[in-house]
């Protein structure tokens, strides 16, 4: 049997985070920099300097996220975190005509990306992480979490495009579908307050 656990991303475990994110996909090239920086400034870096930002990121704190590991290794990512810490999230016009939270409270917490080893997908590491993720922003004082999902309606999706999570995953794990962004992308909800 297959075990699944959990840890903070600090910088102890940088290398741990790297080996979650290089498992195929998006997640090398990407290094889970892309919340946090406008479209602008994403176009204007290397994946080194997003890997010395994603890790200066880390080593500097509070952890953006949460490692999953199958048997002891390292497997998938989950960002969690303030809004008011990516940047992306009140840029994107779709979120910000959705949302009733004003995003400079930092109690609002949002998921922006999953990343899964290629070998591991399929195993349910995405509902282990954002599990994980919701009690990490509850005992972190989050108010509210944010997810901003791909409803696949039962169809196949290409890996990349699934980085938001799936709607299934969130509904899953107890959030409200609060607002659809477009078709095929919802606004998701978890009070924390309750």
């Amino acid at each position: 049997m297959v075990t699944i656990t959990t840890e903070v991303a600090t910088a102890a475990r940088w290398d741990d985070v790297q080996h979650a994110l290089t498992g195929g996909g998006d997640g090398a090239s990407c290094q889970c920099i892309w919340p946090v920086l406008s479209n602008k400034d994403w176009n204007q870096t290397s994946t080194p300097q997003r890997t010395e930002m994603f890790h200066k990121e880390i080593d500097e704190g509070p952890p953006p996220g949460i490692i999953a590991y199958v048997d002891g290794e390292a497997a998938g990512w989950i960002r969690i975190g303030p809004r008011t810490r990516q940047a992306r999230v009140p840029r994107t016009r779709m979120i910000a005509a959705a949302t009733a939270e004003p995003f400079d409270d930092e109690s609002v917490w949002a998921v922006t990306c999953f990343v899964v080893r290629r070998e591991h997908r399929g195993a349910g590491l995405n509902g282990a992480l954002l599990r994980a993720a919701v009690d990490f922003a509850r005992d972190s004082g989050a108010r509210l979490i944010e997810g901003y999902p791909v409803d696949t309606a039962g169809e196949n999706k290409r890996t990349n495009d699934l980085f938001h999570g799936t709607l299934s995953t969130f509904t899953n794990a107890g959030f409200t579908e609060t607002a659809e962004l477009k078709p095929g992308r919802t606004l998701v909800t978890m009070d924390l307050s309750r």
